[in-house]
């Protein structure tokens, strides 16, 4: 009787599952957001030959392990059978978000506040690592350092943290400890590293999204992420420069992990006057783009800063304002995580994210899994007293605007 009921269980699971998995479900305004068209509410036909067929070879081959097998199944199993279903597409940032960490991201995309512990976190593959450590913040004082991947929150282990799972979790925790563990990697395709704890209070963070500093006549903007206001940061950024005596600019994407598309569009039509500025390919061979808003802020030569943190949102800027050939590039070549990235929940409780379309230069260079290379290829970012690459950008911008 057992086993009858957990092989309707899985069943019921895979049906659902398959249902879900290829619906746009997700939030409707960050859809809109990320420059795609919401999904119809359609219930897809989940009585075709190939999805009957998955769902019983599933239920047999769960059955027979039930069974017979010497080994006892996990608790997880559901959890177990979508992770495994979801590594067979080849997407890398796929990934299952279970019902209590779901409803932690709901919670966080709910809020207007957004504690922390001074890390700005990113993603590679879909593991959560620190891209930023804010100076003087309490990961900073734990000897947190750039790079560390985040291993468990409070002994969760159960499955890899994906950069929105960790910011929820500790968003749950203001004003309390939080225990991470993190493995530090060489660099970060390595899976070794040296593994170590840290307990640290959440508390509120007020880390400016824009840095700005003028060198002679360069202006030097330094843009952490793609967040609701930064188009207005930048532009007040420029405007504020120029008084100063600013003839050029470098904009410093670097260590950027991206952010909302439509404000990095906004972003780049501080720079652009018009024109398309990034190809957004879906499914089904659908394209669609994205144009300049008209709302140029500056026609100053500009140069660009990128490194391997870059991704996103921030590779959409970068290829665009090469593409178009309104700024050169500083740096090394940018991580390559140009998709858009969907959540979309589940009937039988928690998500799933996966990659429902990719970003394309506007002159149809693919981003996804190639990044944007430099210009001006400048391996080494800084050490203790010397910035190489920022230094390579200011010495570019100088030239142009002396030309």
């Amino acid at each position: 009787y057992k086993t009858i009921i957990r092989v309707m269980v899985v069943l019921l699971a895979a049906c659902a599952f398959f249902i879900a998995g290829f619906l746009l479900r997700g939030n409707a305004a960050l859809v809109d957001r990320l420059g795609m068209a919401s999904a119809d509410s359609q219930v897809l036909d989940t009585t075709g030959k190939d999805l009957d067929q998955t769902a019983v070879h599933l239920g047999e081959v769960f059955a027979l392990i039930s069974e017979n097998s010497t080994f006892e199944r996990k608790d997880t199993e559901q959890e177990d059978l979508i992770n495994a279903f979801l590594e067979t597409t080849g997407d890398p940032l796929a990934r299952y978000f279970s019902p209590e960490r779901y409803n932690s991201y709901i919670e966080l995309s709910a809020s207007t506040e957004y504690p922390g512990i001074g890390v700005l976190f990113a993603e590679y593959h879909g593991k959560a690592y620190a891209v930023d450590v804010f100076e003087d913040s309490a990961a900073a004082a734990a000897g947190v350092r750039s790079g560390d991947f985040v291993l468990a929150i409070d002994g969760d282990d159960a499955q890899d943290w994906s950069a929105s799972e960790v910011v929820a979790a500790i968003g749950q925790k203001h004003d309390a400890n939080i225990t991470i563990r993190w493995r530090r990697a060489d660099v970060l395709s390595a899976e070794g590293g040296k593994e170590f704890e840290t307990v640290v209070q959440v508390k509120e963070y007020d880390e400016p999204n824009v840095a700005i500093q003028r060198i002679d006549e360069v202006g030097y903007i330094s843009l952490s992420q793609f967040s609701m206001n930064s188009d207005e940061l930048v532009r007040n950024a420029i405007e504020q420069l120029t008084k100063e005596g600013a003839t050029s600019f470098v904009l410093d994407l670097r260590d950027n992990p991206g952010g909302y598309l439509s404000k990095a569009v906004d972003v780049e039509s501080l720079f652009i006057k018009s024109g398309t500025i990034v190809q957004i390919n879906s499914t089904n061979n659908k394209t669609t783009t994205k144009n300049a808003t008209g709302n140029i802020a500056t026609t100053a030569p500009l140069v660009v800063l990128i490194n391997g943190n870059t991704a996103g949102s921030a590779e959409v800027v970068a290829a665009a304002l090469r593409d178009t050939e309104r700024a050169r590039l500083v740096g090394t070549p940018t991580m390559g995580h140009a998709a858009v990235q969907m959540i979309s929940p589940l009937s039988f409780g928690g998500a799933i994210r996966y990659s429902a379309a990719t970003y394309a230069s506007p002159n149809g260079t693919a981003l996804n899994g190639v990044g944007v290379s430099a210009d001006i290829t400048v391996a080494m970012k800084k050490d203790i007293l010397y910035d190489y690459q920022k230094e390579a950008a200011i010495e570019a911008a100088l030239t142009s605007s002396r030309n």
